[in-house]
């Protein structure tokens, strides 16, 4: 009987901290940008509704996410530090030389704001690489 309550108590807790931080996650917005002279992209992820802008001076095409992909993004975005954003060093160069557009990853959770130093677009550091490009996909559809 212990192990039974014991069984109950831990599965719980373990639902009821994920979904603290799925709840967690309503409340923080993700944006990834990428420009150049010639390109121009901005992704927006709030809530479970993503905004594209592909152009300057255009509007913004929004629509639901759906649950699959949301379960995709909060596992990426758990596994995101975010005090060490302004630290991540890109792996390629190109940006330097207009060889790619600049990227730059943008996290707003609780009124605080973590961002990326520029990396070239296509090209993110690792440690965000598969929260990047599930964004990215967004601007595919």
């Amino acid at each position: 009987m212990r192990i039974l309550s014991l069984l109950l108590l831990t599965l719980f807790i373990a639902t009821g901290c994920c979904s603290q931080k799925k709840t967690d996650m309503k409340s923080t917005q993700i944006e990834y940008s990428a420009h150049s002279r010639g390109y121009f992209k901005v992704i927006t992820v709030q809530g479970k509704t993503v905004s594209v802008i592909k152009e300057r001076n255009s509007e913004a095409v929004t629509s639901n996410i759906d649950d699959a992909k949301w379960n995709k993004i909060v596992d990426a975005y758990s596994k995101v530090n975010l005090e060490g954003l302004s630290t991540l060093k890109a792996p390629t160069d190109k940006r330097t030389y207009d060889g790619a557009a600049i990227g730059n990853l943008k996290i707003v959770k609780d009124g605080k704001t973590y961002e990326t130093p520029g990396f070239d677009n296509g090209f993110p550091p690792k440690e965000i690489e598969k929260l990047v490009n599930l964004l990215v996909d967004f601007s595919k559809e």
